[in-house]
């Protein structure tokens, strides 16, 4: 079982290695703001690299493919076109998983903060909501099957940046032994739950 303090978590493994968590709290906001930083807190540095490579590649892969145009936080720059409702809420549903890699997301919700109706969105376009659905309906049609990979590519990275985020702050999941060894010399078996001896 995990020995939790205050700082300094110690989670020793079925093979009897002890990782030192540092402070899980810090650990896990690190992990949020930058993939494998919680990681690289914590010195699990293999973990913290291969979090980063793989992570912030498929987001920014996702993010070229689609030209900056599947992440970003808000419906429309016009809120008149806003959809509404729970409609309105379940349309940017992606964002919710894209928001998981923590700091290269921020550009969007920076972008819906100072989205105009009237002026066009800043640095391209890049991370800015469609001015409306007609604009929304041209995007889709000028990338074409691009556009639902994109997405899935930036949702998918967030989606891992969330497991990792976990693995930051709870430590490494182990799986429970196929048998419980009981005091009389038999075990249960995890199979149908009836205890088998073990000298058959």
């Amino acid at each position: 079982m995990p020995v939790d303090k205050a700082k300094g978590t110690i989670r020793p493994t079925p093979d009897g290695i002890e990782i030192d968590l540092r402070d899980p709290v810090v650990a896990g906001i690190l992990a949020w703001l930058w993939p494998g930083a919680g990681h690289l807190y914590q010195r699990r540095y293999a973990k913290g690299i291969l979090f980063m490579v793989c992570i912030l590649g498929t987001f920014f892969f996702g993010l070229v493919l689609g030209e900056g145009k599947v992440v970003y936080a808000a419906q429309f720059r016009d809120k008149t076109e806003a959809y509404p409702g729970f409609q309105g809420k379940l349309s940017r549903w992606p964002f919710a998983m894209q928001i998981g890699v923590g700091l290269p997301a921020m550009p969007a919700v920076a972008q819906t903060l100072a989205a105009k109706k009237d002026a066009p969105p800043r640095f391209g376009g890049w991370m800015a909501p469609p001015l409306d659905r007609e604009e929304l309906n041209r995007w889709n049609k000028e990338l074409g099957t691009r556009y639902d990979l994109a997405l899935l590519y930036t949702v998918i990275a967030g989606l891992l940046n969330w497991l990792a985020i976990y693995d930051a702050a709870a430590g490494p999941a182990f799986s429970e032994p196929a048998e419980e060894k009981k005091k009389d010399g038999k075990s249960i078996d995890d199979k149908d739950g009836k205890a088998k001896d073990k000298s058959e």
